[in-house]
């Protein structure tokens, strides 16, 4: 996905609202740099998962969409891992 349709800072804000977005639906109650991270990186893997299923997004609200997908998923795959159920 690389940042399409979005520069640095707004990656950054975009992700850390994505990510605050995942940890409260998921209940993580993580921090904000780890929201940040979260949905920076959530939205990188989510785009390559989609994009192996021909579904792109583009722009602020695809880059939302889907870093909050793929911060749930890092955030049920780090659960998964770690052994804590909530």
């Amino acid at each position: 996905m690389g940042f399409d349709g979005v520069g640095w800072l707004a990656a950054i804000i975009i992700g850390g609202l994505a990510g605050w977005l995942a940890s409260r639906f998921m209940n993580a109650g993580s921090g904000v740099f780890l929201n940040i991270v979260l949905g920076i990186v959530g939205a990188i893997v989510a785009s390559l998962l989609l994009g192996l299923l021909g579904i792109s997004f583009g722009g602020w609200l695809g880059y939302l969409v889907a870093g909050f997908i793929g911060a749930c998923i890092l955030i049920a795959l780090g659960r998964a891992f770690s052994g804590r159920r909530v």
